[in-house]
């Protein structure tokens, strides 16, 4: 009896293990459906990935460091802690998407589906977000160090205690968005609508038609 219980605790084990590795298959076929798969602290760096579905995937901590990833689908995906300095994310579908505690360094995010994304305490220092849907998306604590937000649509974020010093806003959305405590040290805020966003406590100096008078 206790054989067979080993055996089948040994197989069990086996099976779970087996299971949370990379399906080579479906990571290089054209437009790859590699949904729900589990890929944690996996290494996929320079890979084309584009177009993949990898909706509801847990790739956190993993290394995708100048992956392509345009028109990919990540909805609903784990990626918090994940190395993505350089990659290319333009187009991709990004929607209730974790990227807490991430790392997007010189990133390309243009025009992603970010609504409700999750990014808080992530970094997308030089990144751009050119006309990006991040409505109710968090971004509470981020580092957006010059990051590019042109024409970006935030409206209703939750953005309080961001480092957006240099960063460029000019014609953005930020609605009913929450920047209490944020940096905003030298952005560019010309033609942003900001009605009824608010800006408690937070750093303008320097910033182009900031609402110093909040």
């Amino acid at each position: 009896m206790k054989t067979l219980f080993a055996t089948l605790l040994l197989s069990t084990s086996a099976y779970a293990f087996a299971s949370e590795q990379p399906d080579p298959s479906c990571l290089v076929a054209p437009d790859g459906q590699c949904r729900n798969i589990m890929m944690r602290g996996v290494d996929l760096s320079g890979r084309d990935l584009r177009g993949i579905d990898l909706s509801g995937a847990v790739l956190a901590d993993a290394d995708l460091r100048g992956a392509d990833l345009r028109h990919a689908r990540l909805r609903q995906i784990d990626l918090s802690g994940a190395q993505l300095q350089g990659a290319n994310l333009t187009l991709a579908d990004l929607r209730h998407a974790n990227l807490r505690g991430a790392n997007l360094t010189n990133a390309l995010l243009d025009a992603i589906q970010g609504w409700a994304l999750f990014a808080q305490g992530a970094t997308f220092n030089h990144a751009s977000l050119r006309g990006a849907n991040l409505e109710f998306a968090r971004f509470s604590n981020a580092k957006m160090r010059h990051t590019n937000l042109q024409a970006a649509n935030l409206e209703i974020a939750w953005m309080n205690k961001v480092d957006l010093s240099g960063a460029n806003l000019q014609n953005a959305n930020l609605q009913e968005a929450k920047l209490n405590a944020a940096n905003l040290e030298n952005a560019d805020f010309r033609g942003v609508r900001k009605h009824y966003a608010t800006f408690q406590a937070t750093f303008m100096e320097g910033c182009l038609a900031c609402p110093f008078d909040w």
